[in-house]
């Protein structure tokens, strides 16, 4: 095996395939839901779901210290390969701001399919067909439902879908042996 490979190695099994940070995007895709639920214009309902993204970060690290998982990574530089696929992600919710103003109704159709665009890069890092699978997955379901239902009804489809991702990780982590259950 390559030194390579013992670094995506590590950093898979370090940082669980990420497992902490698409549990936190389930509570995330529920807060969004809420919002889009309530009877607030467009507009404010957009402004909140941008406002939603904040609490990632705590959320992940606050997950991270449950199920022990090395939240930074330290001493392995593929971490800084999963901080810039992160980082990434928001420069493109530049076009999500743009949809904000230009068609808001179809904001939130624009940010789930850059989530989900967003993934792939961790398919390599993480070694993970999970990931892959859902990174394509998400920008067709998020389009499709986007363009013929509410915005609620595509939160709560996200929503749905992270749970599902989230037990597709768990699985991938259990049998490479990164979770076990007396943590």
């Amino acid at each position: 095996m390559s030194g390579l490979d013992e670094l995506i190695k590590d950093c898979s099994r370090r940082q669980q395939k990420g497992l902490h940070f698409i549990m936190s995007s389930i509570l995330i895709w529920a807060l969004i839901l809420c919002i889009h639920l309530t009877d607030m214009t467009i507009e404010a309902k957009n402004l909140f779901t941008f406002c939603c993204s904040a609490v990632l970060f705590p959320l992940a690290w606050m997950l991270s210290k449950m199920l022990h998982i090395d939240f930074e990574g330290k001493g392995n530089p593929l971490s800084k390969a999963g901080i810039l696929f992160s980082v990434n992600q928001m420069l493109y919710i530049l076009i999500a701001m743009w949809v904000y103003a230009a068609v808001p109704s179809k904001m939130l159709m624009v940010y789930a399919m850059i989530f989900g665009a967003h993934l792939m890069p961790f398919s390599w890092l993480y070694q993970s067909k999970s990931y892959l699978v859902f990174s394509i997955i998400v920008p067709f379901a998020a389009l499709i439902v986007g363009l013929f239902y509410a915005p609620w009804v595509l939160a709560a489809m996200m929503m749905g879908i992270e749970i599902i991702f989230t037990f597709c990780l768990f699985r991938e982590c259990k049998k490479m042996g990164y979770y076990q259950s007396n943590q």
